[in-house]
């Protein structure tokens, strides 16, 4: 008996033991499923994983506020720029008619030169065309187109040294015959294969097609050349290249210019005389007087207006006289009509006494041959009373 009590374990001990048990569990079962913390306080696993995924959508919104937020603000921005930009072209406006005014005092000289390369010919330094002469001239006037280059204009080198130096452009203009390659055609092919000065027009020669010739010429002219001026001449009319160009330099700054020696007239409505109009009636009653015109002899117009031809060349109607139908042509128009005198003095000794007195004049020829008579044997003597020195010419500033 006294061997049995010894074995027993007393209550204190089953107390202590089972009390350790307890804590050992808990300890161990805290480090194992120890729930997380959120904020402070104890979250089951469950629920934690809920609160994460609203955590993250919370910051997906936060975030797209900031990136709307950051949008809004460069639009502000932007809209800013355009508000600037839209004040400082609002200000360059205002400005402007003032700079338009500055260019208005100053002299033409003082003007830009505008230059341009073709390198592909020369490969120097080339004036940007400022003026193209168109001769009128016609297959019985070989004669007539010598005297000139005997004269008034340059040849050969000197032809080509104007162009690039001046942009002083001057050739004779010719239609062809109604003979496709005719004698006259081959002849007029060879004098330009000789002197490279004339200019083939898509035209069928006849002295009373000279209106349609005018359009071919304007349309032929501003299609090789974009020069400021465009320039018809008669081939017996003397004129002096470097005084025509500084009177035109003088109009530069106006787009539609149209400028001559200005003249009207009645209009002849009986038949079998010179310069008689078919169209008469068009101009009212009989003893009417034509609109005021530039005399054909010699005038100029400004690209615009050559442009303006070249283009609407198809509806320009042609009346019998080529200088009337110019002027028909423009009458319409927003056109200022410069009368420039010295675009039709006479021949000495009138131009020479202008030239005496340091009036040089622009053209000269005689009203009661509609140009030099017998301009053959007397241009040279015109020429010689009545021209420009050759420093007016190389000398212009243009």
């Amino acid at each position: 008996m006294k061997n049995r009590s010894k074995g027993k374990i007393s209550p204190q001990c089953i107390f202590i033991l089972c009390f350790c048990s307890f804590a050992l569990g808990m300890l161990l079962s805290k480090r194992i499923w120890a729930p997380p913390e959120s904020e402070g306080r104890i979250t089951f696993p469950r629920r934690y994983n809920q609160e994460k995924k609203l955590s993250s959508v919370s910051d997906d919104c936060e975030t797209k506020k900031i990136q709307e937020h950051d949008m809004l603000g460069e639009f502000n921005k932007a809209n800013e720029a355009i508000r600037s930009l839209d004040s400082s072209i609002a200000k360059i406006r205002f400005e402007l008619p003032s700079t338009k005014a500055f260019l208005g005092t100053r002299k033409m000289e003082d003007l830009p030169t505008m230059i341009t390369t073709d390198s592909a010919r020369t490969g120097i330094m080339i004036r940007k065309p400022f003026m193209v002469i168109g001769i009128n001239t016609a297959f019985s006037g070989r004669r007539r187109r010598d005297s000139i280059r005997e004269t008034w204009m340059p040849q050969g080198e000197k032809l080509l040294q104007l162009e690039q130096e001046k942009g002083i452009i001057v050739r004779f203009m010719i239609g062809h015959s109604a003979t496709s390659n005719s004698i006259l055609d081959r002849a007029v092919d060879l004098e330009d294969a000789q002197h490279k000065d004339i200019l083939r027009l898509d035209h069928i020669e006849g002295y009373h097609e000279l209106s349609a010739k005018t359009k071919a010429f304007f349309y032929t002219a501003v299609a090789q050349w974009d020069a400021e001026f465009y320039v018809k001449v008669d081939d017996d009319v003397h004129v002096n290249l470097g005084t025509l160009a500084a009177t035109l330099a003088k109009q530069r700054l106006k787009s539609r210019a149209y400028i001559g020696c200005m003249k009207s007239g009645p209009v002849l409505h009986r038949k079998n005389v010179k310069y008689h109009e078919p169209e008469f009636w068009k101009f009212g009653e009989a003893g009417n007087m034509y609109f005021r015109h530039a005399t054909g002899q010699i005038y100029a117009i400004s690209r615009d207006l050559a442009k303006y031809i070249a283009n609407n060349r198809p509806i320009l109607h042609k009346y019998a006289n080529e200088d009337v139908s110019l002027g028909a042509w423009l009458i319409g128009l927003e056109v200022e009509h410069i009368d420039e005198r010295s675009m039709c003095c006479g021949t000495p000794p009138e131009c020479e006494w202008k030239a005496q007195a340091g009036n040089v004049c622009v053209a000269s020829f005689e009203w009661t041959c509609s140009g030099i008579c017998r301009s053959v044997e007397r241009i040279k003597l015109v020429h010689a009373k009545c021209g420009e020195s050759p420093a007016t010419l190389w000398g212009a500033l243009l």
